[in-house]
């Protein structure tokens, strides 16, 4: 599974980057329909800029890195996390707390930046995670819970699992953060996470922004069934939220189906490139050798080799050595020689293996293999000339099959290295304990390709010199296999050489393999994208058809003589009974959930001149245009009633006392800029009071009476706010 999952980083980024790109797109559409719009058009720009940051990493996995490039995507990353922590001191002034200015962010960009100056791009992101994405993560969670407290039913069950998001992706994005020069991203770190627990944290950090998103969307759901207040487009969202999760879920696993799939198709062309490089590099070595395999045959069964070895005639010594150079040229070899029962060379390419000071091959287990009767074939590595070289020996045999000397020639493979020096894959001979003998990437040449002990580490530099840097994968391989090679993921073919314990290794770089399987993702995001189109408009056409049924059905029940009860006859607006019952319920509500509730009495001043001046007709067209002209500058949730005679009232669940005198002042400046015919203008005075717990109806509009009496004895058009009582025990009483 750890495996699996490794080998599934470029689709788990698209995963990611698409999570909080919808995270984003929840965001903006909340922001647009409900009240603290900037804060989560904030939340909505941390998804999005998020979401990008994800498939750029993606793009540099597929087409590569540059500095340039890595600095960009930390910028982006430390970006977002200010866009989420904006939005956590935006919803924490809201909601009463005193916060800091945005120049807060100034010194933590400042923190950033010097960490990249003091170590490297990777130190800067990882600052940049425990300096803003820790806070930030922290204190969205902590501003999202706080609103939950103070929501009902569905929603606020939903904005807590939110909350609940937000608390684990701190961790997960603020904690857990790649592998860098300072702790504690020593041993906390994605590798960590990933040895620990097989997965990928990106895939975490993607199912987390799935969660919020999903989250958000589902309370956001829940609010809009409680205003449209419709049993039916309940039972719609509950359904649409289902549907939404299965469709998502359902394309994304197609959409990985299509990816592997179309990895799978490259992966088995890639493994057939892999067998046919082999095939054509183990050819041309074959090449190289079978020639000294040959020549050296020939040379061990050659007549004059046993007079060469026995007589000591002068005339057949010169033959052997003529023989032996004319097999050396035959073979292409860059050197040979005949040597006796004893490991004296008899005959040489090179003078210095004659003579005096001549080297002594009897403990050589090539020459002591010969001698009992087997040939011998190896590659060897000369660390002088630094280059690997073919040597083929063979037994030399008397008329009764005594073995009297051995037959040697080498060969260099230089020719061989040169000749595929430029093939388009990285290619190695390596020894039996792969040290890399010969590559066509000079920078691979005495590196070991697998982890050794130290001890034998010291026995190969013997023969091979210093061995290069770290081991190039982290096990030994025996065919072929799908691993990383320093870190980046490859196709591995290993193949031994003829009659040899040495072999060929083949790399194929995944980076078109990720290319490859990048189609299956745009194909993946185009239907995800679709999808998202058609559930989106689905639900608002649905919202927009019940809310269109609902006026209807208002229409139809407004002549009625129930809505006629409840409807003041010459303006429309609901009367004192209506009020006053509707007062009592949100009186109830108050005390549930711990809500504000405030009341706006206001009436006109001077309107008795205005009948005596006009006529009663003119009065009454003045107070009609008034109550039409008030709902548009009121919330939906705010209720207008005509109090009586020339007074209205506004009752505003949810608003406190300064938001009720704002509203208040809105109005008042509103109406007094507002033509009248014949009359011209008219202005209001206005009287506001905030429910105090334990007061009863009556008492909480007479405070709010009080008020606007105040306002007409203090020179008129003005708002005025009624103090809040002191009262101990609730209580709850009908208006009059």
């Amino acid at each position: 599974m750890t495996a699996f999952l490794s080998s599934q980083l470029d689709f788990i980024l698209f995963f990611y980057g698409l999570a909080f790109i919808l995270l984003g797109a929840t965001c903006w559409t909340v922001a647009r329909s409900q009240g603290g719009g900037e804060a989560w058009a904030m939340l909505g720009g941390f998804g999005f800029a998020h979401g990008i940051g994800e498939w750029l990493d993606l793009t540099a996995l597929i087409v590569g890195d540059t500095p340039a490039f890595a600095v960009t995507r930390v910028a982006l990353m430390a970006s977002s996390f200010f866009l989420l922590l904006d939005f956590a001191r935006l919803k924490g002034i809201r909601q009463g707390l005193v916060l800091p200015g945005r120049w807060v962010y100034v010194p933590l960009a400042l923190l950033v930046v010097l960490v990249g100056f003091a170590t490297d791009v990777v130190g800067a992101g990882i600052a940049a995670r425990y300096a803003i994405g820790l806070v930030s993560a922290v204190s969205a969670s902590l501003v999202l819970a706080r609103q939950a407290r103070i929501m009902a039913g569905g929603a606020k069950a939903f904005l807590f699992s939110a909350a609940a998001g937000f608390g684990v992706y701190a961790v997960a994005a603020g904690i857990i953060v790649p592998a860098g020069p300072f702790w504690p991203s020593t041993i906390i770190n994605h590798g960590a996470f990933f040895a620990l627990t097989g997965m990928p944290i990106q895939l975490v950090r993607g199912l987390l922004a799935f969660w919020i998103s999903l989250s958000i969307w589902a309370s956001w759901g829940q609010r809009l069934a409680s205003e449209v207040g419709s049993s039916r487009y309940t039972a719609f969202v509950r359904q649409h939220f289902i549907w939404t999760f299965v469709v998502m879920g359902a394309t994304l696993v197609c959409g990985w189906a299509l990816t592997e799939h179309l990895g799978g198709v490259y992966r088995d062309n890639v493994q057939r490139e892999g067998r046919s490089d082999l095939d054509l590099l183990a050819s041309g070595l074959a090449g190289e050798t079978a020639t000294v395999d040959g020549a050296v045959m020939a040379l061990a069964e050659s007549p004059s080799m046993l007079p060469l070895l026995t007589s000591g005639n002068r005339h057949d010594d010169e033959i052997g050595r003529s023989m032996l150079k004319l097999h050396i040229e035959a073979a292409g070899a860059s050197s040979g020689y005949i040597l006796d029962s004893s490991g004296a060379a008899v005959a040489s390419s090179n003078p210095s293996d004659a003579g005096p000071g001549a080297p002594d091959y009897r403990s050589s287990p090539w020459f002591a293999k010969s001698m009992t009767g087997a040939p011998d074939y190896r590659f060897v590595f000369n660390r002088d000339r630094g280059a690997v070289a073919y040597q083929a020996s063979r037994p030399i045999r008397a008329d009764d099959g005594t073995i009297v000397g051995v037959a040697v020639l080498i060969k260099s493979l230089e020719k061989f290295a040169a000749d595929v020096r430029h093939f388009d894959r990285p290619y190695f001979l390596i020894d039996p304990d792969g040290v890399v003998a010969m590559s066509n990437n000079p920078g691979a040449v005495h590196r070991t390709l697998w982890p050794l002990t130290e001890a034998k580490r010291t026995e190969l530099s013997l023969r091979f010199g210093t061995l290069n840097g770290r081991p190039m994968l982290e096990r030994d391989i025996i065919d072929a296999t799908w691993t990383k090679v320093d870190g980046e993921r490859n196709y591995v073919a290993r193949r031994f050489a003829d009659h040899s314990d040495w072999s060929l290794v083949v790399l194929k770089p995944t980076r078109e393999l990720f290319a490859t399987r990048f189609l299956g993702i745009v194909i993946t995001l185009l239907v995800t994208i679709m999808a998202l189109i058609y559930l989106l408009g689905r639900g608002r056409w649905v919202h927009d058809q019940i809310q269109l049924e609902s006026r209807l059905k208002l229409q139809e029940l407004a002549q009625s003589l129930g809505v006629k009860a409840t409807t003041d006859p010459l303006t429309g607006l609901h009367n004192r009974l209506k009020l006053g019952s509707t007062l009592n319920d949100e009186i109830l509500r108050v005390h549930r959930y711990k809500t504000p509730l405030s009341l706006v009495l206001f009436d006109i001043d001077n309107f008795k001149k205005v009948n005596d001046s006009y006529g009663h007709p003119i009065g009454d067209q003045v107070l009609i245009q008034l109550s039409r002209f008030v709902p548009n500058l009121i919330r939906s949730t705010d209720l207008l009633a005509r109090w009586g005679g020339e007074e209205f009232l506004i009752l505003a669940p949810g608003s406190d006392a300064a938001m009720a005198f704002q509203l208040a002042e809105k109005l008042r400046d509103a109406i007094a800029s507002l033509e009248f015919p014949q009359v011209k203008s008219v202005t209001c005075s206005f009287g506001i009071a905030q429910y105090a717990p334990g007061e009863t109806a009556a008492e909480l509009i007479a405070r709010a009476d009080a008020a606007l009496y105040r306002a007409k004895i203090e020179g008129r058009t003005r708002a005025t706010l009624a103090p809040q009582p002191v009262l101990e025990a609730p209580g709850l009483a009908s208006v009059a």
